[in-house]
């Protein structure tokens, strides 16, 4: 390929959170890199909105990675990533992850105090009190395994050498527990159907699967570091955290062009050479980093048929029926906690709609909203084909979404009574805006691993092109944000060193 003026270093399309952590780490490193953003705004699932004064978070806003040094290993992967880029993200410390609220009034805080937490598990299923210490220990032995390693890509070998040779026992141990399952090891220790099923609730709130179908290591990783690294929240709502990466980018030479949709990967002869936009022009670059989901990078991006992914390949994740709401202050009594997890019955917890997710950040920062107000996120599980009968701007579209707002409005005053009157501003978005605004397939939180698969069955970095490489929720380790950005290390590692100048190790 000869240099033309589109020609550079990295091309990354989509600034999800895996794809910036990418291009950022690839530009400090000197390489020069290139993303392209359909939207006015950075982030995809994990980035902000405003609305007549209010701060509301798309999607995540349960945050690992800013622990310190010491706390939480190598797993506080934004703290060393942000400290490398010499950029600051500010955050406040939460003191409950999730607060669960499940059948028969069984409600337990995730605490950052480990000591409470069990303890909370323990007085409600006293009979099983010996097992409970024994499951979560197993918990943190796969923390401590995954802490005391330097992030970097399972498919550098010389990565994996280093790592091996450094921690031989705790490489062999990581590599047997990456095998199991969460629920089965789960099952081990415990009986007791009811306290099984908060295990599963403890998995389903991040990874949308039950525990026998979550890796252990991914619960790991999850729900060890609460109590480690501990839950914190960005100043400023979750926008600021990919905000900070593009501010590493571009300080470091890189340079992120929005409104610039990338309608198709440049293959040629079975190497990704660049992307096409949807005006027309084509942009070059040694490497490609694809940070859409399996099927748009490779049903839809990519022409070549040969490199279609079948559709049972893996379990697709639901999409999502969000409410943003500001509602006056009052509605929420001190001491509220900022995350809620519903669950109305366990026959239904797992089916769409079945639970609720609940976030009020205001909480930690009132900035967010207006003077004596508080925003509210409540969202549930959904799908595109709920739908799709719907023509978009319709007035039977607008009822649909109104009937299905006030169902989940009278179901979360189970924990706060008055919302449905509370409500001062209302924003409703479905799968089909998740579609719409996210440019994902389906509007889908992504691939999700088949009960039985291990967790090194999820699509890595590399990809059956030569030069197209992979980030975000489609590769390993999954959903999430902190593990969204484990996969932008991990690809950025290793095209550093198939370019020639490996990544300095995240201190």
């Amino acid at each position: 390929m000869a240099f033309t003026s589109n020609s550079t270093d990295v091309i990354v399309i989509g600034s999800g959170i895996g794809g910036l952590t990418a291009a950022a780490l690839l530009q400090e490193r000197g390489f020069a890199t290139l993303v392209f953003e359909k939207n006015r705004y950075s982030g995809g699932s994990c980035s902000s909105f405003q609305r007549d004064g209010y701060c509301f978070d798309v999607g995540a806003s349960v945050f690992y990675g800013f622990g310190k040094n010491g706390t939480s290993g190598t797993l506080n992967l934004h703290t060393r990533i942000f400290r490398k880029l010499g950029v600051e993200v500010r955050t406040i410390p939460d003191p409950v992850q999730i607060h669960y609220h499940m059948p028969h009034g069984f409600s337990v805080p995730a605490c950052y105090d480990r000591h409470t937490f069990l303890a909370a598990l323990a007085a409600r299923f006293p009979h099983e009190a010996e097992g409970i210490k024994k499951f979560y220990r197993e918990l943190d032995e796969v923390y401590d395994i995954l802490s005391s390693m330097p992030a970097g890509s399972l498919e550098d070998v010389s990565h994996l050498l280093s790592v091996g040779g450094a921690n031989p026992l705790k490489a062999l141990a990581l590599a047997m527990k990456s095998f199991r399952s969460m629920g089965k090891t789960a099952r081990k220790y415990i009986s007791d159907e009811e306290l099984l099923h908060f295990i599963d609730i403890e998995a389903y709130s991040w990874a949308v699967q039950d525990a026998v179908a979550t890796p252990l290591v991914n619960a790991g990783i999850c729900l060890a570091d609460r109590h480690f690294g501990g839950i914190n929240y960005p100043v400023g709502g979750s926008g600021t955290i990919p905000a900070a990466l593009c501010r590493g980018i571009e300080k470091f030479g890189g340079s992120i062009r929005y409104q610039s949709e990338v309608t198709g990967i440049l293959v040629d002869n079975g190497v990704a050479r660049g992307v096409r936009l949807a005006d027309g022009t084509e942009h070059y670059a040694k490497v490609v980093i694809s940070n859409a989901t399996v099927w748009d990078t490779f049903n839809r991006l990519v022409a070549d048929s040969r490199y279609r992914v079948d559709a049972d390949r893996f379990l697709q994740a639901p999409s999502w029926f969000q409410l943003f709401l500001g509602v006056d202050a009052a509605v929420i009594p001190p001491g509220f906690d900022v995350h809620h997890v519903l669950v109305d019955d366990w026959k239904s917890y797992n089916q769409l709609g079945g639970t609720i997710y609940f976030s009020a950040p205001t909480i930690l920062d009132p900035s967010l909203a207006p003077p004596g107000k508080h925003i509210v996120h409540v969202f549930v599980t959904d799908e595109v084909e709920q739908w799709a009968q719907y023509e978009r701007g319709s007035s039977a579209y607008r009822n649909a979404k109104e009937a299905t707002a006030a169902g989940i409005i009278s179901r979360t005053e189970r924990i706060l009574p008055g919302l449905s009157t509370a409500v001062e501003l209302k924003i409703i978005a479905t799968p089909l805006t998740h579609e719409r605004y996210l440019n994902r397939f389906q509007g889908s939180y992504g691939p999700l691993l088949k009960p039985g698969q291990n967790i090194l069955q999820k699509p890595q970095n590399t990809t059956l092109i030569k030069n197209l490489f992979a980030a975000g929720d489609s590769t390993f380790p999954g959903q999430g944000v902190i593990a969204v950005t484990y996969s932008g290390v991990s690809c950025a590692s290793y095209i550093a060193r198939k370019l020639g100048k490996p990544l300095e190790e995240l201190l």
